[in-house]
């Protein structure tokens, strides 16, 4: 599964990243509130454990917001609050299943487990932006009437352009998050694919360019797609 774990504390962090490694888990990590609601409003994760008290962004915080965005993974708090009504708290926000800390490292896989175990909600998989749409369930990508044929990596661009439509987003976040690469290999493969994305996306002279590029920031895909 890949997995997202959202904890300040560097040790409890390393314990549980590396153990579900260790049993084949692909696993990312977030030290701080804001960066783990940037990934799990961002990305795609079968299970997420959130830390209940977080700097910059409570875990509860987090769990409201992407549950009002829609998103449906699975989420395992985890706290060292233990009281009844914080648990109730926890759940009532839209987590999944609670684990007090200190813990034992085999209740936390098996509860892990369990989640991704659930039956996948068929949320955010339809995505939509002017007369583009993308079904990321089935790889399928249209603009109107026509069908476009991408190639995996082109796909994993443009759905992440998708998911923040509006939004400039950097080079620096398309290398993190489209080639998993957290520095920069000072090569033009980001510039070389959004080229390539333009001319299967825009064929037509009625079709107006969607994916726009905002000087000296990154790029933009269009909500609405401009005129003439």
């Amino acid at each position: 599964m890949k997995i997202l774990v959202i904890e300040d504390d560097d040790d409890t962090a390393n314990y549980v990243v590396q153990g579900l490694t260790q049993q084949g888990h692909v696993v990312d990590r977030a030290p701080n509130g804001r960066d783990g609601l940037f990934l799990a409003a961002g990305e795609t994760y079968d299970v997420l454990i959130v830390d209940r008290m977080l700097p910059g962004l409570d875990g509860l915080a987090i769990v409201k917001t992407i549950r009002g965005a829609g998103v449906k993974t699975p989420i395992l708090f985890l706290t060292a609050l233990d009281g009844i009504d914080d648990r109730v708290e926890g759940l009532e926000a839209g987590g999944d299943d609670y684990l007090v800390k200190p813990f034992a490292f085999a209740e936390l896989a098996a509860r892990v487990n369990a989640l991704g175990r659930r039956p996948a909600l068929a949320a955010n998989t339809v995505l939509r932006v002017g007369d583009l749409q993308m079904d990321v369930s089935r790889r399928s990508v249209g603009r109107g009437d026509r069908l476009i044929d991408l190639q995996p990596r082109e796909f994993r661009l443009l759905e992440y352009l998708m998911r923040h439509p509006g939004q400039v987003v950097t080079r620096t976040m398309l290398l993190e998050h489209v080639w998993d690469f957290h520095f920069d290999p000072h090569t033009t493969v980001v510039e070389t694919h959004i080229s390539r994305l333009r001319s299967k996306l825009d064929q037509t002279d009625n079709e107006t360019s969607l994916i726009e590029t905002v000087r000296g920031a990154g790029y933009r895909l269009r909500e609405t797609p401009a005129l003439g």
